[in-house]
């Protein structure tokens, strides 16, 4: 039984094709919810939620595998610096659990998106539905165009 939630009535609002996969409802990673999905990893992106010196936080889009790169986030951004919070500062200034949040479920908050370059070899990748046990499956371009977001290469390897 597939979850409903804010999220997917969004997109079903929207017309979007997507597809809603169960995961487990405890915090999974990315690589996680990779093998549980049968999928490359790198085809499963996490959000992370950056800080800037001054304004609202950033959603960074990124693989599995992955790190966010904050230099080239900010350098991106035209930013000083970037921070990552703490799993509960995420927590606090999203209103979600780490390990599921979305930049669809945060839609309508003001957060800015960034979504790093290698979503766009794939047509579809498979992010947080928003909330933990919900991967939703959709087209990169449906994604980039309901959250305003912007491509950048910023995430690396992880060292």
């Amino acid at each position: 039984m597939t979850v409903t939630n804010n999220v997917t009535r969004f997109l079903d609002s929207r017309k979007v094709k997507y597809t809603a996969h169960d995961l487990p409802a405890e915090k999974l990673g990315a690589l996680e919810a990779a093998q549980i999905l049968n999928v490359p990893a790198g085809q499963v992106f996490k959000t992370i939620v950056t800080k800037r010196e001054k304004g609202k936080p950033v959603l960074a889009v990124i693989p599995g595998p992955q790190v966010v790169d904050l230099k080239a986030l900010a350098a991106f951004l035209g930013e000083k610096k970037m921070y990552l919070p703490t799993e509960r500062e995420a927590e606090q200034l999203t209103g979600l659990q780490a390990g599921g949040i979305s930049p669809l479920a945060l839609i309508h908050k003001g957060f800015q998106v960034v979504i790093d370059s290698s979503a766009q070899t794939f047509g579809e990748i498979f992010i947080s539905g928003g909330q933990r046990g919900l991967n939703v499956q959709l087209g990169v371009a449906d994604l980039a165009s309901l959250v305003h977001a912007k491509f950048g290469n910023v995430s690396r390897q992880d060292v």
